[in-house]
């Protein structure tokens, strides 16, 4: 088994969709709710939610990484500088720590028939390697610590557990919270 990992760049697209919206619908979140507001959104895409998420493909800093399983695209990690992801700078429930410039993450999707098959430990591993190859000095995320199995519409945030596995400690914790549980904050230092 080959796991490869990538920057979502203009020619990843189709494999990014593939992951998160299989199906190309339109209104579909585009993993963008919780990066953008939603002018940021409109003025990007011009109403179009799939083209915004194009629009951000050609930044320096691209929106994330895909993780591939055998060449297969099976994983999606929303993560990027906390400086440049404007909802989360702006939040309110989840605020920094300290002045760390952190890169965060925002979401974590594993592609439907691939889930509960070990794809998180490589899409997170391969999301800290992209952010330390640009100079992130800590990687953030911001899960929630489930006592069972958590509800799907939620589970991109992730939890304590599958961070924990991936490095990351506990730094502090949130005023948000996802499916009715309290988000963490958890940071994997790179340096």
């Amino acid at each position: 088994m080959t796991w490869e990992t990538h920057p979502l760049t203009p020619d990843r697209f189709e494999n990014f969709a593939d992951v998160v919206n299989r199906t190309r619908r339109a209104h579909h979140c585009w993993c963008l709710s919780h990066r953008l507001r939603a002018g940021e959104i409109e003025h990007l895409g011009g109403g179009s939610r799939e083209q915004a998420m194009r629009t951000l493909c050609e930044r320096d800093h691209p929106p994330g990484v895909v993780t591939y399983r055998d060449g297969e695209p099976v994983g999606w990690c929303n993560i990027g500088p906390r400086a440049e992801i404007t909802r989360l700078a702006s939040s309110r429930l989840i605020r920094p720590i300290d002045d760390l410039p952190v890169w965060s993450i925002v979401c974590v999707v594993v592609r439907p028939g691939h889930r509960r098959q070990g794809v998180t430990a490589p899409l997170l591993e391969g999301a800290v390697a992209y952010a330390a190859s640009h100079g992130a000095p800590a990687v953030e995320a911001h899960p929630v610590d489930p006592p069972d199995r958590m509800d799907l519409t939620m589970a991109f945030v992730g939890t304590k557990s599958m961070f924990d596995r991936a490095g990351f400690r506990v730094v502090g914790t949130t005023d948000a919270v996802a499916s009715g549980m309290p988000r963490l904050i958890m940071r994997r230092y790179l340096s």
